[in-house]
C-alpha cells in the first residue's frame, strides 16, 4: 500500500495519510477483486451501521489508471511503487499541458498574425508550474490523490479547447478534448468547474462576435463525447449533468450554440441579409424559450432539477458560510488571504499580471479563455482555499507569457548591437562610393538627428534588457529556493510528525500510528471505533477497524449523531455509543485537537439534534472555553468529549467508570482510546444481520444498513436537514419557518463571530 514506505524509499515522498488512505484502499479492491465486484461494493466496514456503495459514490478514474499502469505500462513496478510514483508522473504532464496551453496563447494576436515568442512562453510555463507550491500541493510524489491526477485532466482538457480553436479546420480536436474531460469526471468532483469554464468561455466567444461553425463543432464534440461517455460509464455522475443546476449553464450553452447553428444554416441556404438573419433567429430563439419553458414548467414540480451544493453556494453568496455546518467547520473551505495567495505563488504573484495585459494585448480565441480561466479562477480560489490548486495552471501559463515574451524582447535586444556592428563592417564604402556619397551630405545632415534618437532609443532598450536578465538571475533562484523549502515541507506525513519539546529535543511523534496499532493488536477484528470523521480513513486503512464516518461526509444527519455521541453530557454520549461502538478514539494534545474542534462539533449536532445547544445555533455562546485558561462552559465541561478528552488531566475530571473505561495513552498523549462498557449484543447482532438490511431490489447488492432499534428514542429527536437551496424539500410552513429562523440566527452569530476574529488579528 502506498502509505507504508518501503526502505528504499525517502522520507521526501511519503505522503499525507489522512488524505490518501481510501483512494489506495479502493485501488486494492479494484485490483484483486476486478471492475465488476468494485461497481457493486458495498462496504459495511465504514458508515457503520449504514455502509456506504463505495462502487457508485466514488469517481474511480485515479484507481483505474493506477491497476491499468500497473498490469499494462509499468507491471516491473509493485503497487506500492505505482502509487507513490504517480502523482509525480502527472504533475510532468500537467506540467507539459501547461507549457502547450502558454504556447497556444502566444502563438496567434489579434488578427491572426503569427506571435514572436510563442516557444518561449510555452517553455517558461513548463518551468513555472513544475514548481510553483500551488501546484506542489497535490502533485508530491507519495500524495495518491484524486486531485493529483485532476489537474493533468483539467490542464489537457483547457489545452485541447483551446488548440480546436486555433482556425475553422481544427475542430476536430474537440472530440480529443471531450475524452480528456470525461477523463476528468472519472477523476474529480471539480469537474463541474472544468465544463463550466469551457461553457463559459464558449458563451463568451457568442458575446464577442467570434463565433463559427468550427467553434460550433468544437464545442458540441467535446459537451456530447465528455457529457455522454460520463453518463453512460460513470454511476457517481448518473444524470446530474442535465439534472444539477451546478451543471445547467453549459447545458445552455451546447443548447443555444444549436439554435444559432440552426440559424445560420438557414442564412447560408436562402443567402438572407443581415436584417433577415436577425429575424429568423429571432424567430428560431424564440420558440426554442416556449418550449424551453414549458419542459421546466412540467419537470420542476417532480424535484427533476437538482439544487446547488452547499460548497458550490458558498462560492457565489456574500456570506463566508454555506449554513451547513458540516462544511463550515472544514478549514479548507475558508476564505484565502492575500498572505495565502502569495505562499502558493510566490513570486508568480506579481509576474502574472504582466501576462494578463499581454494577453489583452494579443487578443485571440485561446488568450481570451485564459484570460477568462485567470479571473474565475482566482475568485473561486479567494472564496476558498482548498481551490487554490485551481489558480496554479492558470497564473503558470500568464507568468509563462510574461517571461518568454520579455527574455526574447531581451535577447533581440542585446544581439541586435553586435549584429549592427556586423552589418555596417561589411557595407563599408570604398573611396569611389565616398564621392558619390558626398553630394548627400546635406540629406544625411538632416537625418543626423533621428539617428542620434534611435542610437539613445536602442541604448534604453539594451539598458532594459541587460536589467530584465539580471533581475532573472537574481529571483529565479530565489523562487527555485522557496519552492523547493515548500516541497519539502508539504511531503512530511502528516501521521509522523517531527515536533519540538519543551526542553528544545527534536522528536519524532509517532502516536497515530502507535494508537491505530493498538486497535489492530489488541482489539477484536469486528471491533467498532468511535472516533470524529476526520480519522475514518486512517482507522480504517491501518487499524482495519470498523468506524462510523470518515472523509467522505456523504450523510449530514450521521455525522451529526456521531457529533451528538462527543457533544452532549456523558450519560446520554454512552446511550449512543453502547449501540453503535466498542471503542471510542479522541485525539489530544493541544493545537488542532478533538476539544478545541469541540465548537465545531457541537453546532453539527445542534443542526440536527436541537437540544444540544438549545437556542444558540452555533453553540458559540454555550459550548466553548469561557476564558483564556481554558475554563469550559457548563455544557462544554458536562460533555462525554470534554470528560474523555480530559480524564486524568485535568483536576476533578475523569470518565465515569460505569460507562467508559480508560484503555490506552500514545507516548505523547496526543491519542487516548476508551472501551465502551455495557455495549448493546442486541444492537451489534442487528447490524450484523443480513435480513435487516434493506435492498434496493429483491437480491440485489445495494443493500444498506439499518440503526438498531435501541436507538430509536434518540432518532426520534433529529430534525431532518435541509440545505437552503434545497427547493424540492416538501413545503411545512410551521418548519419553514423555525428552519428559517434557526438560519437567520446562525448566519447572524456567525458573522458576528468572525467579525471578532479579523478585529483580533487586526489590533497590534
Amino acid at each position: 500500500m502506498c502509505m507504508f514506505m518501503t526502505p528504499s524509499m525517502t522520507p521526501s515522498i511519503a505522503p499525507s495519510i489522512s488524505y490518501y488512505i481510501m483512494p489506495v484502499l479502493s485501488m486494492l479492491y479494484l485490483y484483486y477483486n476486478g471492475w465488476q465486484r468494485f461497481c457493486t461494493w458495498f462496504d459495511y466496514k465504514s458508515w457503520y451501521p449504514l455502509g456506504r456503495p463505495v462502487g457508485t459514490t466514488i469517481y474511480p478514474g485515479l484507481q483505474v489508471t493506477a491497476v491499468f499502469l500497473k498490469n499494462h505500462v509499468v507491471p516491473h513496478l509493485s503497487l506500492n511503487d505505482v502509487c507513490c510514483t504517480m502523482p509525480a508522473w502527472f504533475a510532468a504532464v500537467a506540467s507539459a499541458f501547461v507549457g502547450l496551453l502558454a504556447h497556444e496563447c502566444a502563438a496567434t494576436g489579434r488578427r491572426g498574425q503569427a506571435a514572436y515568442a510563442a516557444p518561449e512562453c510555452g517553455i517558461a510555463a513548463a518551468a513555472v508550474m513544475a514548481i510553483v507550491p500551488a501546484h506542489l500541493m497535490r502533485s508530491i510524489a507519495g500524495g495518491f490523490d484524486n486531485e493529483s491526477l485532476a489537474l493533468t485532466a483539467m490542464t489537457g482538457t483547457y489545452y485541447l479547447w483551446v488548440r480546436s480553436l486555433r482556425d475553422e479546420r481544427s475542430w476536430w480536436v474537440g472530440a480529443a478534448a471531450g475524452v480528456m474531460y470525461y477523463y476528468m469526471v472519472a477523476v474529480w468532483g471539480g469537474y463541474i468547474f472544468v465544463l463550466n469554464m469551457v461553457g463559459c468561455h464558449a458563451g463568451a466567444l457568442v458575446l464577442l462576435g467570434r463565433y463559427s461553425t468550427g467553434v460550433y463543432r468544437s464545442y458540441s464534440l467535446l459537451y456530447v463525447i465528455g457529457t455522454g461517455l460520463a453518463i453512460y460509464t460513470l454511476p457517481v455522475v448518473g444524470w446530474t449533468p442535465l439534472k444539477s443546476l451546478e451543471q445547467m449553464g453549459p447545458l445552455v450553452v451546447f443548447l443555444g450554440y444549436q439554435l444559432i447553428e440552426i440559424s445560420e444554416v438557414i442564412r447560408r441556404q436562402n443567402k438572407l441579409n443581415k436584417k433577415q438573419a436577425w429575424g429568423v433567429r429571432v424567430a428560431v430563439c424564440t420558440g426554442a424559450c416556449i418550449l424551453a419553458s414549458l419542459a421546466v414548467y412540467l419537470l420542476a414540480p417532480t424535484g427533476y432539477f437538482g439544487p446547488l451544493s452547499a460548497r458550490v453556494r458558498g462560492l457565489l453568496i456574500r456570506h463566508t458560510r454555506t449554513g451547513n455546518p458540516l462544511v463550515d467547520s472544514v478549514a479548507e473551505h475558508k476564505p484565502a488571504t492575500a498572505g495565502q495567495f502569495y505562499q502558493g505563488l510566490h513570486l508568480i504573484f506579481y509576474v502574472a499580471p504582466a501576462g494578463l495585459l499581454l494577453g489583452c494585448h494579443r487578443f485571440s480565441n485561446a488568450s481570451s479563455f485564459l484570460l477568462l480561466y485567470a479571473v474565475i479562477s482566482t475568485y473561486f480560489s479567494s472564496k476558498m482555499i482548498r481551490l487554490m490548486i485551481l489558480v496554479g495552471p492558470g497564473m503558470s501559463a500568464l507568468a509563462g507569457l510574461a517571461l518568454g515574451t520579455a527574455f526574447r524582447w531581451s535577447l533581440l535586444q542585446l544581439l541586435q548591437r553586435t549584429l549592427s556592428r556586423h552589418a555596417a563592417k561589411a557595407a563599408s564604402p570604398t573611396k569611389k562610393e565616398e564621392k558619390s556619397t558626398s553630394k548627400d551630405a546635406t540629406v544625411s545632415a538632416v537625418a543626423s538627428s533621428s539617428v542620434g534618437a534611435d542610437a539613445d532609443g536602442a541604448a534604453i532598450r539594451r539598458s532594459m534588457a541587460a536589467g530584465f536578465l539580471v533581475c532573472c538571475y537574481v529571483f529565479a533562484p530565489v523562487f527555485y529556493e522557496y519552492c523547493n523549502k515548500m516541497a519539502v515541507g508539504m511531503s512530511h506525513p502528516t501521521i509522523m510528525q517531527k515536533q519540538r519539546t519543551k526542553s528544545g529535543e527534536i522528536v519524532m511523534v509517532d502516536d497515530y500510528r502507535e494508537a491505530y496499532w493498538y486497535l489492530q493488536q489488541h482489539t477484536p477484528e469486528d471491533a467498532r471505533i468511535l472516533a470524529w470523521w476526520d480519522y475514518g480513513y486512517q482507522i480504517a486503512g491501518i487499524a482495519n477497524r470498523t468506524t462510523l464516518a470518515d472523509g467522505n461526509t456523504w450523510n449530514h444527519e450521521h455525522v451529526a449523531l456521531l457529533a451528538r455521541a462527543l457533544a452532549h453530557t456523558e450519560r446520554e454520549g454512552h446511550r449512543v455509543a453502547r449501540h453503535l461502538a466498542d471503542y471510542v478514539l479522541l485525539v489530544g494534545g493541544g493545537g488542532r485537537d478533538d476539544l478545541a474542534k469541540g465548537p465545531h462539533i457541537a453546532r453539527i449536532a445542534n443542526s440536527v439534534y436541537r437540544d444540544v445547544c438549545p437556542g444558540d445555533p452555533t453553540c458559540m455562546r454555550s459550548f466553548g472555553f469561557v476564558d483564556g485558561h481554558r475554563t469550559p462552559s457548563a455544557l462544554m465541561a458536562a460533555s462525554a468529549l470534554y470528560r474523555l478528552h480530559s480524564h486524568g488531566l485535568v483536576a476533578g475530571v475523569g470518565a465515569d467508570p460505569t460507562l467508559f473505561r480508560h484503555v490506552f495513552d500514545s507516548e505523547f498523549g496526543m491519542v487516548r482510546i476508551f472501551r465502551v462498557l455495557n455495549v448493546s449484543k442486541e444492537s451489534k447482532d442487528f447490524v450484523a444481520d443480513p435480513a435487516n438490511r434493506v435492498c434496493d431490489v429483491k437480491g440485489g447488492w445495494f443493500c444498506r444498513g439499518q440503526y438498531p432499534p435501541g436507538l430509536a428514542k434518540v432518532l426520534s429527536k433529529a430534525k431532518a436537514f435541509s440545505q437552503q437551496e434545497d427547493f424540492n424539500k416538501k413545503k411545512n410552513s410551521a418548519k419553514d419557518a423555525e428552519d428559517e429562523k434557526y438560519f437567520k440566527q446562525y448566519f447572524e452569530d456567525m458573522e458576528e463571530h468572525d467579525a471578532e476574529v479579523n478585529a483580533q488579528k487586526k489590533a497590534p
